[in-house]
């Protein structure tokens, strides 16, 4: 993503904001609105914002589980199923 390109003024957005929100959720990119010069936010569309919060959340697991094994807390694949179903009342 090449938030660069794609930079507008607070004031396109009060004016076009219809046509933006079309934009952002054909286009999949986002928007960065600047207010006095200075970015002040981010602009996407809500396809794009769930996207990014799922993939956040793959990482954080990815990281739990990374850390997890490195201190050691893992059991067997056997243990796993063993301990599912007994759980289960299958065992």
């Amino acid at each position: 993503m090449n938030l660069s390109k794609n930079i507008k003024p607070i004031s396109y957005l009060k004016a076009n904001a219809a046509q933006v929100a079309l934009e952002l959720k054909a286009s999949g990119q986002a928007m960065v609105i600047t207010q006095n010069g200075e970015a002040t936010m981010v602009v996407q569309s809500v396809t794009e914002y769930e996207r990014l919060q799922d993939s956040l959340a793959l990482l954080k697991i990815l990281a739990q589980s990374q850390q997890a094994v490195s201190l050691g807390k893992t059991v067997s694949s056997a243990d796993a199923f063993s301990q599912l179903r007994v759980q289960r009342g299958l065992a």
